[in-house]
This record gives structure tokens, C-alpha cells and sequence, in this order.
């Protein structure tokens, strides 16, 4: 797996802007505390500080060591530098990162440290015992305080986005039942009405009866996998629900989902590949998903870009991919979809493929938009149909 610039970087774009941010703040404050002093901010010292602030940019992967060198710089500065008692917006960040990052025994130990190393040396003398220090001890509280409920409210949030991506495939796999319920049910049905037919014709009509007996086995072998299949779905603690009377969708309905985003204001070409061959239920219907949820997505990110559905059809597998040319390809525009895995649409079609042996890749376009590909296997006995490439 290739990996982004980001990355191999040991900081980001934000770990930057804040140590500049904290450097110029700073810098602001003894230079006006040293002109109270009259004892100007020398270039030493501003080094000190300048280098203090930007040992920020590694506060995230290295924090503890991070609050070691700001409060290493802090001492030094305090030493050589005239200056009331104060406590700087570096050593705040720092300790702030410590407070998120690290676990009790280690912010408690960093806050006892962070309050007596920033007093060292500070209003000239070499350690304030006065107020100086208890504006230290308070400020260095605040912070450690403050870090502790940012980093509870961040546990929060990420044990409530879990709750949530398992409902998402918890609904899926109750949808996904329901649907193969319908096909189990509708190649039984047919089972009933081919045993019926070939017990008809027995006496009067053998070859009619013959043909009858050889769908029947098809479709009981058919309805064998499928069971199998609604069988795995609900041993993983799902309860089974009633089962609407509707036909299930297959690859063969893709023109109506074609036709609905056309007619929702977004161009998209449909090209089918390889020669066209009937496909099992499950692996119809979920080739039908895969693009109704791509194309949906498109349409929230993409505005009115172009999509491309294109189906291939191979010896051993069936390919659908989705793609579309992001925001800007054409006359709207749409908002910028966000970063990540992805939403809970793109969990349960990575749930529905799985549970059809398939896999499925889902990742932004280097040329910009956005691209879902799904990989089915598709059973080697299934028949086959003359057909070319055909873009629509």
C-alpha cells in the first residue's frame, strides 16, 4: 500500500500553524515584558523562544518529549532573561498534548514538573516562591484539566461513530436477509409449480415432464446457496424479519438506476463489458446496490458531475465500477466530500459484497471524484450470452 505525503510527514498542516501561532504569541509577550524591563528582547533569547515554539510541530507523535524541550527552553530563557513570572502559550500547548495523548500517571507527573520548571528563574531570582508560582500551579491545572475533558469527550465521540457504523451493518445484514428471504421464496415457489407441471405431463408429454424436472434441479440447487447464505446472515445474531412481497432488483434493472440519475440532473454512461450472461440473485441484487448507493453518493458529492457505471462480465467474476469526475466537472457544484473511509453507505455495500465472497475498493481519484469498484465471483456453470461492449 502506497503511502501519502502526509503520511511519512511527522507533523501536519494544523501541528504547524499552531507553533507558528504560539511562537508569535510568545515572542509578542516578552518583548513587551522586556521593554517593561528596559532590557530589550535580545537575539539569544529570541532564538530560545522561536525554537521553544516550534518544537510544537512534533507534540502529537512525540508529546512528552515535546513538553521536555519547551520546558528545557523556558528554564534557559527564564535564566538569562529578566522577566515577571508568567507561563507561555508553548509550554501550555505542550502539556496540553501530554494531557490528550498519555495516560494519568504520566500527565500527573508531567503536571507536577510543568508548574515548579516554569517558575525557575523567573522576576530574577532563582525561584519564585510567591505568587508567581501559584499563577503557575493554577495556569498548569487549567490546562491539564481542560486536555483530560477534551480527551474524554474524544473517547465519547469515537465509542459513539462505532455505535453507529454497527447499526449501519447491522441494518444491512437485516435488509440482506429480508432480500434473500424473497429469493429462497421465489425459486421454492418456482420448485412447487415445476414439480406440479412435471407430474402433469408424467403420463402424456415425458419431454415436457424431462425439461420441468431439469429446471426444478436448477432452481433447487439455486435456492440451496441462497439458503446457505440467509443461514450465515442470521447466525451473526440478527433477527429475521417479514420479508416484503416485491421482486428483488438484479443487473438486469441497472437501466432503470441509470435512467433515475440522468433524470436527477447527473450525466452518467453505462458501458457493459465482456459477453452478458445470467448472473445468481444475490449476486444480481448486489451488483444493483453497489451502483444505486455509488451513484447516490455521487449525486451528495458531485453535484451534477458525470458518472461512469461499467460492468464486466469475466470467466470467473463480475466487475462493477462506479466513478464520477468530482465537484467542478460540471455546471453545479457541490460540497467537498469528506475525508476518510467513508460514510455508512460505503459500510454496508463493503458488508453486502463480503458476505458474497467479493471485495470491494472504495478511495478518492488522484484526478479528483471519487471511484467504487466491486470484485463477485460468479459460479462457473453459469450460462452464458453473446454480448460486446456497449456504451449507452
Amino acid at each position: 500500500m502506497s503511502t501519502t505525503r502526509a503520511d511519512r510527514l511527522t507533523w501536519t498542516r494544523n501541528d504547524a500553524l499552531v507553533a507558528v501561532g504560539a511562537t508569535a504569541v510568545d515572542l509578542t509577550g516578552f518583548a513587551f515584558d522586556t521593554q517593561f524591563e528596559d532590557a530589550p528582547l535580545g537575539v539569544t533569547t529570541g532564538a530560545l523562544v522561536v525554537a521553544a515554539g516550534l518544537a510544537l510541530v512534533a507534540r502529537r507523535r512525540h508529546p512528552v518529549a515535546t513538553l521536555a524541550v519547551v520546558l528545557l527552553l523556558g528554564v534557559v530563557v527564564n535564566v538569562v532573561t529578566s522577566v515577571s513570572p508568567h507561563f507561555g502559550l508553548a509550554p501550555s500547548v505542550a502539556l496540553y498534548s501530554v494531557a490528550v495523548a498519555r495516560g494519568p500517571a504520566v500527565v500527573a507527573v508531567a503536571a507536577l514538573l510543568t508548574a515548579p520548571l516554569s517558575s525557575l528563574g523567573q522576576g530574577g531570582l532563582p525561584f519564585d516562591s510567591g505568587y508567581g508560582v501559584l499563577a503557575n500551579v493554577a495556569a498548569t491545572l487549567l490546562v491539564v484539566v481542560t486536555g483530560l475533558l477534551v480527551k474524554r469527550w474524544q473517547r465519547e465521540t469515537e465509542a459513539n461513530r462505532i455505535l453507529l457504523a454497527d447499526r449501519a451493518v447491522a441494518e444491512e445484514r437485516r435488509r440482506i436477509a429480508r432480500e434473500l428471504h424473497d429469493i429462497v421464496a421465489h425459486h421454492i415457489t418456482t420448485m412447487q409449480l415445476m414439480a406440479g407441471g412435471a407430474r402433469a405431463n408424467l403420463a402424456h408429454d415425458p419431454e415436457a415432464a424431462r425439461e420441468a424436472l431439469v429446471t426444478l434441479e436448477g432452481s433447487g440447487r439455486l435456492a440451496l446457496g441462497e439458503m446457505r447464505q440467509l443461514l450465515d446472515v442470521l447466525r451473526a445474531g440478527e433477527e429475521p424479519e417479514t420479508a416484503p412481497p416485491a421482486p428483488q432488483p438484479g443487473a438486469g434493472d441497472l437501466d432503470r438506476i441509470i435512467t433515475e440519475s440522468r433524470l436527477a440532473g447527473m450525466e452518467t454512461e453505462f458501458t457493459v463489458r465482456g459477453p452478458v450472461r445470467p448472473l445468481p440473485p444475490t449476486v444480481g441484487l448486489t451488483v444493483f446496490r453497489v451502483v444505486q448507493e455509488a451513484l447516490t453518493n455521487a449525486r451528495k458529492h458531485a453535484g451534477d458531475a458525470r458518472a461512469h457505471v461499467r460492468l464486466t462480465y469475466r470467466p470467473d467474476e463480475v466487475t462493477v465500477e462506479v466513478s464520477d469526475d468530482g465537484p467542478g466537472s460540471g455546471s453545479g457544484t457541490a460540497p467537498e466530500r469528506p475525508p476518510g473511509r467513508g460514510g455508512y453507505g460505503l459500510i454496508g455495500m463493503r458488508e453486502r459484497v463480503a458476505l458474497q465472497g467479493g471485495t470491494l475498493e472504495a478511495a478518492p481519484l488522484d484526478a479528483g471524484g471519487f471511484r467504487v469498484e466491486a470484485r463477485l465471483p460468479v459460479p462457473s456453470g453459469a450460462g452464458t450470452a453473446d454480448g460486446e461492449e456497449s456504451p449507452r
